[in-house]
C-alpha cells in the first residue's frame, strides 16, 4: 500500500511540474518583451509557470491559443512567434502594436484564426503569410496596411473570413480572390481599391457578407451578383460605379447603391425592371 501511495504522490508531483516546451516558453517571453510586457494592463509574472499567464491557453503541455485583446500591447510582433507551432488562435485585437506583420507567421501550420485588428500595423500583407494554409479567419481591420492585395491569397483555401477594412490597400481586386470558394465574409471597405468588380464575384457561392463600400471601384455593377444565393448582407455603395442595377441588387445593398459622381455628389444608381433589356442596351 505504501509503494502505491508513493507512486501516486510522485505521479501528482510530475504532473504538477509538467509544462510547455522551452521553445514555446521562449517564444512567449519574446512576445512579451517585444510588445512591452511591463506596460501591459494584465501582466505576466515571467518567474511563474506559463499556465498562470493571462490570455494563454495551454492544453496537453502545448500553447493552443493566445488572446491578449485590449491589453495595452505596443512595440512590434517578433518573428519568433512562429515557434508557437501548435497555436490554433492568435487574437491581439485593440492594442497599439506597430511595425509589419511577420512573414514567419506563415510557418504556423496549425493556425486557424489570426486577429490583429485595431492596431497600428503598417506595410504589405506578406507573401509568407499565405503558407498558413489552415487559416479560416484572417482579421486585420483598422490598421495602416497598404499595397495591393496579394494574388496568393487564394492559397488560403480554407479561409472563411477575410476582414481587411479600414486600411490603405490599393490597386485592383485580384482575379485569384474570386477563386476562394470557402469565403463567407469578405470585408474590404474603406480602402483605396480601384478598377472594376468582376462578374466572377458570383464564383464566391458561399459568400454571406460582401462589403466593398468607400473605395474607388468603377464601371457597371455586375448583374451576376444576383446568382449569389447565400448573400445576406452587401454594401458596395460610395464607389464610382455607374450604369443600371436591378431592384433585387438594390435591395441587397444596405445603402441602396449610393455612389459618388464626378463632382463628388452622392447619387443613387438607376433601378431597372428588366435586366435583360439593360444588358442589351449596354451592348
Amino acid at each position: 500500500m505504501k509503494s502505491i501511495f508513493t507512486y501516486l504522490l510522485l505521479f501528482v508531483c510530475v504532473m504538477s511540474f509538467a509544462e510547455i516546451s522551452n521553445t514555446e516558453k521562449k517564444a512567449l517571453i519574446e512576445l512579451n518583451k517585444s510588445t512591452n510586457g511591463s506596460q501591459w494592463t494584465k501582466k505576466w509574472d515571467l518567474n511563474a509557470a506559463p499556465t498562470t499567464w493571462y490570455g494563454v491557453n495551454i492544453q496537453n503541455d502545448k500553447v493552443v491559443a493566445i488572446d491578449l485583446s485590449s491589453n495595452n500591447l505596443s512595440g512590434s510582433l517578433p518573428s519568433g512567434i512562429s515557434n508557437l507551432n501548435n497555436l490554433l488562435s492568435l487574437v491581439l485585437f485593440q492594442n497599439a502594436i506597430s511595425g509589419s506583420i511577420p512573414a514567419s507567421i506563415g510557418k504556423m501550420k496549425s493556425l486557424e484564426k489570426l486577429d490583429l485588428s485595431f492596431n497600428k500595423l503598417t506595410g504589405n500583407l506578406p507573401e509568407g503569410l499565405m503558407t498558413a494554409t489552415n487559416l479560416r479567419s484572417l482579421v486585420l481591420f483598422m490598421n495602416q496596411l497598404d499595397g495591393s492585395l496579394p494574388k496568393s491569397l487564394n492559397k488560403l483555401a480554407k479561409l472563411e473570413v477575410l476582414s481587411l477594412y479600414n486600411n490603405l490597400f490599393n490597386g485592383e481586386i485580384p482575379a485569384e480572390l474570386y477563386q476562394m470558394k470557402s469565403l463567407k465574409v469578405l470585408q474590404l471597405n474603406s480602402n483605396k481599391l480601384t478598377g472594376k468588380l468582376s462578374p466572377e464575384i458570383s464564383n464566391l457561392t458561399a459568400l454571406e457578407n460582401l462589403s466593398l463600400f468607400d473605395n474607388q471601384l468603377a464601371g457597371q455593377v455586375p448583374f451576376d451578383i444576383e446568382k449569389m444565393n447565400n448573400l445576406k448582407e452587401m454594401n458596395i455603395s460610395y464607389n464610382n460605379f455607374n450604369g443600371l442595377i436591378t431592384k433585387k441588387m438594390a435591395n441587397k445593398d444596405t445603402l441602396n447603391m449610393t455612389m459618388l459622381n464626378e463632382q463628388g455628389v452622392a447619387v443613387t444608381l438607376k433601378v431597372i425592371a428588366d435586366k435583360n433589356s439593360a444588358v442589351a442596351n449596354d451592348e
